[in-house]
């Protein structure tokens, strides 16, 4: 809102009535900040958009109430961009995941993330691997809270025929897949090998839909870790890569029927 208003920080902290300190801290989230002071800069930033700002005061609202949120408890126990991850999908209305070698995380049995984790490069020491384990099955919460977001999921062939654990784990993972896939919330396409190639290829993508077209984010895996991304042409052109993929994938009927097939040759 600042840059768009086409104030410095020094400007804004004039307008506000405070010191430029303060406005960096809060832009860049090291201070908390009240749904009153909220709907106040949102005005001195002469922002009229009412559905974007009631949406920052009702998220700082919630920051700011006593009740501790389920990720709280691994706080001082694991790294930030898990807990961001959590955080937004506690708050989205959507998502939208791209997988290609993986099962999607919301969607993972226990014996299945563990299968992977066992996999992590440099081996995970044994707490952090139940810690790690125990949050990744923690996040399903997400699919059974009320009002759970609408949840779309694209994974790649490559990721139903890859045996983590081997073919016991896997076809218990192919059956827990099939279970959740009977969600009314959850929507579950395959992009089978036939498709051929497709963008996003690469890369496992999150897209997580906010209140607002403005508060969506992009999550996507790296080797060294999460990557989130908030500018509006990166959410676009990802929106665009979800959308082909989409097109090439097939239709949640026929998707199904490959699951299965898959499963009862594991």
């Amino acid at each position: 809102m600042r840059e768009r208003a086409g104030l410095s920080l020094t400007e804004a902290a004039g307008v506000h009535g405070t010191d430029r300190t303060t406005v960096s801290n809060v832009e860049s989230g090291r201070f908390g900040v009240s749904a009153d002071r909220v709907r106040v800069w949102a005005a001195n930033y002469s922002c009229r958009d009412r559905r974007y700002i009631d949406a920052l005061a009702a998220m700082a609202k919630e920051r700011r109430s006593p009740v501790r949120n389920w990720w709280d408890e691994y706080r001082d126990m694991l790294g930030a961009a898990l807990l961001d991850l959590a955080e937004l999908e506690h708050h989205a209305v959507a998502l939208r995941v791209a997988q290609i070698t993986h099962m999607p995380g919301l969607l993972q049995h226990e014996d299945y993330a563990r299968a992977v984790f066992e996999e992590a490069v440099p081996p995970l020491a044994p707490d952090d691997f139940e810690r790690k384990l125990a949050f990744r099955l923690d996040r399903r919460r997400v699919l059974d809270r009320p009002r759970a977001p609408r949840c779309a999921f694209i994974i790649h062939e490559a990721a139903l025929r890859i045996p983590f654990g081997g073919s016991r784990v896997a076809r218990t993972q192919l059956e827990y897949l099939l279970e959740q896939a009977e969600r009314e919330n959850v929507v579950v396409r395959v992009l089978s090998f036939e498709a051929g190639g497709f963008p996003g290829a690469a890369i496992s993508t999150c897209y997580v839909s906010g209140p607002v077209l403005q508060l969506d984010t992009v999550q996507t895996d790296t080797p060294v870790g999460s990557t989130f991304l908030h500018a509006a042409t990166h959410l676009a052109n990802y929106r665009a890569v979800l959308d082909r993929m989409e097109q090439r994938a097939l239709s949640p009927h026929r998707s199904r029927d490959l699951i299965h097939e898959v499963a009862q040759r594991v």
